[in-house]
């Protein structure tokens, strides 16, 4: 059952209410502060065939951790292929990890395996990278937004569409627009459009997976802006996931880097991106344009491409790649550490003064 809270939106059960909350993590002492999500040496194995008996598994997800703060904003960055749409589809529950825990609201959801309580997905809502096909063509705006709430509620009619027309207002679209259909708005209208779609059950967390990229560079602003409006107002956290460092300074609060699957670095803004420590981080801002000169980077060059999930390297993932690499980066796994204020996976990251 939702009921109406002072800031007109509607509040859906408190998660822990939900079957399994008596767990230990599911119970905060008063005046305790619990993050809203914690992930904890998340992994996911694809199995897959090769040739006619063989078998092999793709390790897309290799053990991340973090926690995330209710209204905080924890960006994901790393090239194509580093597992960051992988990790999108664990958090919104979407699959279910190999391996590792989640934790929504203090309730842990892997013990749940793909039978997690509609009350708690609801909690975690995404938004897609092409809006256009994230939306239905064949429904109106208004028939996509009610949709969510004819699921996941039991309001009325009339309550729903008085929703609708709210969360019409709250990401900047006209009442007329509710009439019409995806194909009719230019592809900054079709994101709020996906973005009310998320906000109107009223998540605690979003998950936005490359939002801005299909978009002009002047949408985009104005995208970002209201991502930070509707934190500033609702207190949602954002999970963004996006391979534009510009982006990622403009909006998140931590930075988590990731490369084949795993985390190489973690921490807030101003240090990773500020000082980084691991090479893969540096080579990935010398190659964000800057239009001042005050603002470039040393170029670090990367050789070769990411290695074939089939036939991981042996020690650290990125020394085939890395200009720092050693004897030892090529025989030992580095773990994550703390380093100058952040987590570091590299043995020499004492050595990579930014």
């Amino acid at each position: 059952m939702t009921t109406p809270t002072d800031d007109g939106m509607l509040r859906g059960p408190a998660p822990g209410g939900l079957p399994g909350s008596d767990d230990a993590l599911g119970k905060a002492e008063a005046g305790d502060t619990v993050p809203v999500l914690v992930a904890e040496r998340l992994s996911k194995h694809y199995p897959i065939r090769r040739g006619l008996f063989g078998h092999a598994q793709v390790n897309a997800l290799n053990g991340v951790s973090f926690s995330l703060a209710q209204g905080r904003t924890l960006a994901v960055v790393g090239e194509s292929g580093s597992g960051k749409s992988t990790l999108a589809r664990q958090l919104t529950m979407i699959e279910t990890p190999s391996a590792g825990r989640l934790t929504i609201d203090g309730v842990p959801v892997t013990r749940f395996g793909a039978d997690v309580p509609p009350e708690l997905r609801r909690r975690v809502q995404m938004v897609f990278q092409n809006p256009f096909a994230s939306l239905n063509p064949r429904k109106t705006i208004a028939q996509t937004l009610d949709e969510p709430l004819a699921i996941n509620t039991s309001l009325g009619r009339a309550e729903r569409a008085a929703k609708v027309a709210e969360a019409m207002t709250v990401v900047g679209l006209r009442p007329e627009h509710a009439r019409r259909y995806p194909h009719m708005f230019s592809g900054g209208q079709r994101q709020r459009v996906a973005i009310a779609r998320a906000m109107i059950v009223d998540p605690g967390i979003v998950v936005a997976d490359e939002p801005v990229s299909a978009l002009d560079v002047s949408i985009q602003a104005q995208i970002l802006n209201l991502f930070m409006d509707l934190q500033q107002r609702f207190g949602v956290s954002f999970v963004f996931i996006s391979h534009n460092l510009s982006v990622v300074e403009h909006i998140a609060d931590e930075v988590l880097v990731m490369y084949f699957g795993g985390v190489v670095e973690l921490g807030d803004k101003g240090r990773v991106l500020g000082r980084p420590r691991h090479p893969y981080t540096r080579s990935l801002l010398s190659a964000t344009p800057a239009l001042r000169a005050s603002d470039r980077r040393l170029q670090v060059r990367l050789s070769g491409e990411l290695p074939s999930p089939l036939s991981p390297p042996s020690g650290c993932c990125f020394h085939p790649r890395c200009p720092m690499a050693i004897e030892r980066c090529r025989r030992d796994i580095p773990e994550l550490r703390e380093v100058d204020g952040r987590q570091v996976a590299c043995h020499r990251a004492e050595e990579t003064e930014g």
